[in-house]
C-alpha cells in the first residue's frame, strides 16, 4: 500500500479509499437495494423506501469531518466509486477496538477488491496503533468469510444474532 498526499485517503496498486462525499449517495442506495434478502430489515430498504438517496446526503453530512479511520468510498483507480470499507468505532468489539466494515456492488464481488480494500484499513490502523480489529459477519456470508479469513480474521466462537435472518458470527484479528 502506497499513501495518497490526502492523510485521510488510503491507496493500493487498484483502489482510492477517500473520505465519502454526497456524490456517493447514488451508489450508497444502490448498495442497500443490491442486500441478500437474508439481511435484517434495518439493513435493508423499508416499505416506506427508506433509506432515500436523500437520506444518505444527509448521513454523509452528518458524518463529515470525523475520523480518517471512519467508512471509506472504495472506487477503481480511473474508474467509479465501488463500495465502502473502514472502521466502525460502536461496532460489536471491545472497547476502544474498532470493526473491519465492508460491502461492494455485486459486480465487483470475487475481484478481490475487499481484501485489497481492507488490507489498506488494516495497515492504517496498525499506525494508528489498535491492538485489534473485530468484524462481524453472517454465518451464510460465505464470500466475505472468506474475506475476513484471508486477512488473518479467526472466528471467536461468540454469536452476536442468532434469528431468521441466520446467525452473525464476530470474528477477530490482531493488528
Amino acid at each position: 500500500m502506497s499513501q495518497a498526499p490526502d492523510p485521510n485517503t488510503l491507496e493500493t496498486d487498484r483502489l482510492i479509499l477517500r473520505p465519502q462525499r454526497v456524490g456517493d449517495a447514488a451508489i450508497f442506495h444502490q448498495l442497500w437495494t443490491e442486500r441478500d434478502a437474508r439481511v435484517p430489515p434495518h439493513r435493508q430498504i423499508g416499505p416506506d423506501g427508506r433509506p432515500t438517496e436523500a437520506d444518505i446526503v444527509s448521513h454523509i453530512r452528518a458524518q463529515q469531518g470525523g475520523s480518517s479511520l471512519g467508512l471509506l468510498t472504495v472506487e477503481r483507480k480511473g474508474a467509479a466509486v465501488i463500495g465502502y470499507c473502514g472502521l466502525v468505532f460502536n461496532g460489536n468489539g471491545e472497547a476502544g477496538e474498532p470493526e473491519l466494515a465492508f460491502e461492494l456492488l455485486r459486480d465487483f464481488h470475487n475481484h478481490g477488491y475487499a481484501t485489497e480494500a481492507a488490507w489498506a484499513v488494516i495497515s492504517r490502523a496498525a499506525d494508528f496503533g489498535y491492538p485489534r480489529l473485530w468484524a462481524t459477519v453472517w454465518d451464510w456470508n460465505v464470500s466475505s468469510r472468506r474475506v475476513l479469513e484471508k486477512l488473518g480474521f479467526r472466528d471467536t466462537g461468540r454469536v452476536n444474532a442468532d434469528s431468521v435472518h441466520g446467525r452473525s458470527l464476530l470474528t477477530v484479528r490482531d493488528v
